[in-house]
């Protein structure tokens, strides 16, 4: 006859004990793979601007911060491969093409790359800290020269793995020239979608597109939609379209708008950067939910208070100049005719924006007549 155990509560106790033990242990080993996948709502910032305006230097700011993964304008990639479509034509590709990657899914760059595709595939991917230093890459890259050399990988895994470990999520993108399209992003429970405009004078922005006119063909064409427009004049009509789109964008966000939008609109302007980079950066840092460190604080010193305006070679890279010499280089060198005609081009914009105009070579080129309008740019965070 077989004997009879009785159920005895206490024996189970130290299974109990041990099952929570091992699941602690398991949470805890998960947590430091992958801290923000496993506890950390993220934040997802777009910062938008045109051409030329100082958007990769501010997209630096936040590239250099260790909670940010960045990516400068993956939309290039849609405007590069639809070459012969227009600007309007391209408005949803662009859009869909950033809610993948806020969602760290990459898998959306197959239709605009080459079958077999690397991280250097991706449009200027070494302006990316987070993609040139471990564990993305075996070592902390210093330069761009060094992270070419040694952290490429195959396919686009490691940057996936790599933009789940951050806690901020930053885009940096100078093709929308609205906010409507933007809508179902903001509007999308899963992303936290806070929008940082950059704008700058657009004779500053004149000059610096003048410099680099050839770079920017391709896109020109783009945004006038292909129409046949004289040579001289291409930079105007382009310049046109910027500025009114920068007042398309700071009227929604600003006058009556929908409630999604509330509170995740920050603009910021160049030269007010330029001029106090700490505490506009230290601002714009509050707004996404960043600090800002002693050794970030060294690197905005050390990129803002160099010497001279930088090369033409130097047009498309972060090297250190003088910020402000920069911001008032247009004064100096460009012809007053151009002034007057990009300041009837781009009026509206100017006096939205807080840009005063000028009515003489001789008024332009007194630099201690100051062109900014002061005004208190205030922003509320987003509720959650």
């Amino acid at each position: 006859m077989s004997r009879l155990y009785r159920f005895s509560p206490k024996a189970l106790i130290p299974l109990v004990i041990l099952q929570g033990a091992a699941v602690v242990l398991f949470c805890s080993w998960y947590a430091q793979i992958d801290p923000f996948r496993l506890s950390q709502p993220k934040v997802h910032i777009l910062l938008l601007s045109s051409w030329r305006s100082g958007s990769s230097f501010l997209g630096q700011v936040f590239s250099q911060h260790p909670s940010v993964f960045y990516l400068s304008e993956p939309t290039w990639h849609v405007w590069t491969k639809g070459w012969k479509s227009g600007l309007r034509a391209h408005r949803f590709a662009v859009r869909d093409l950033l809610w993948h990657i806020y969602h760290c899914d990459l898998s959306v760059m197959r239709s605009y790359l080459s079958e077999k595709h690397n991280v250097s595939s991706l449009f200027m991917w070494t302006q990316s800290r987070a993609l040139c230093s471990p564990p993305a890459c075996p070592l902390m890259a210093t330069n761009h020269t060094q992270c070419l050399q040694r952290c490429d990988a195959q396919g686009l895994k490691k940057v996936e793995d790599t933009c789940h470990g951050h806690s901020h999520i930053v885009i940096k993108d100078v093709r929308f020239f609205e906010l409507e399209s933007l809508y179902p992003l903001l509007q999308d429970p899963n992303l936290d979608l806070r929008i940082v405009h950059l704008v700058r004078d657009p004779r500053a922005v004149m000059r610096s597109r003048e410099n680099s006119a050839k770079a920017l063909r391709r896109d020109n064409a783009i945004v006038l939609e292909h129409r046949k427009v004289p040579e001289a004049n291409v930079q105007y009509e382009v310049m046109q379209e910027v500025c009114q789109s920068h007042m398309r964008i700071n009227e929604r966000a600003k006058l009556k708008p929908p409630p999604f939008l509330e509170g995740r609109y920050k603009m910021i302007r160049f030269e007010d950067v330029a001029r106090n980079p700490l505490k506009e950066i230290n601002n714009m840092y509050k707004f996404v939910g960043l600090k800002l460190n002693r050794k970030l604080e060294d690197w905005v010193y050390r990129v803002t208070h160099g010497k001279g305006q930088g090369t033409f070679k130097e047009a498309f890279q972060i090297t250190s100049r003088n910020a402000t010499e920069v911001s008032q280089a247009w004064r100096v060198t460009m012809q007053h005719s151009k002034v007057k005609h990009i300041q009837e081009v781009c009026r509206g914009a100017m006096s939205l924006l807080g840009y005063k105009t000028v009515h003489s070579k001789e008024e332009q080129r007194r630099l201690d007549d100051d062109l900014l309008v002061q005004r208190q740019f205030t922003w509320r965070l987003a509720k959650t």
